[in-house]
């Protein structure tokens, strides 16, 4: 379980960090994280979406459980002040959590690579 500080709760703070962040994909999910500079000493937080295409309530929870784990050491590697949204793609139904867990480290790690010039 990720603690209160660390869960985006906020529509407005799901829609910023889609809307603003880089957006980076890999089999089983979809990251949105947004790298900003805190405003107050706020810890990186991270939020979930997974969607009915996934399966039914039992298997979304489920994923959702799987995802949380995961995401807890990721979120301590990240800047203060980030917000990490993880989108489940309907292939992390079935995925293992060691397959659902490098698509994250993978999918994180890209997202925070600088961007190249066009």
């Amino acid at each position: 379980m990720l603690a209160a500080a660390q869960r985006l709760r906020r529509s407005a703070d799901f829609a910023a960090a889609i809307r603003g962040g880089r957006r980076v994909g890999r089999g089983t999910v979809v990251v949105h994280l947004l790298l900003e500079e805190p405003v107050q000493a706020t810890t990186a937080r991270a939020g979930f979406v997974v969607s009915k295409a996934v399966g039914n309530a039992v298997i979304r929870n489920e994923v959702k459980r799987r995802l949380r784990h995961l995401v807890r050491p990721v979120l301590g590697e990240l800047p203060d002040g980030s917000m990490l949204v993880v989108r489940a793609l309907p292939a992390s139904a079935g995925a293992s959590s060691a397959t659902l867990g490098n698509d994250l480290v993978s999918a994180v790690a890209a997202a925070r690579k600088p961007r190249r010039p066009r």
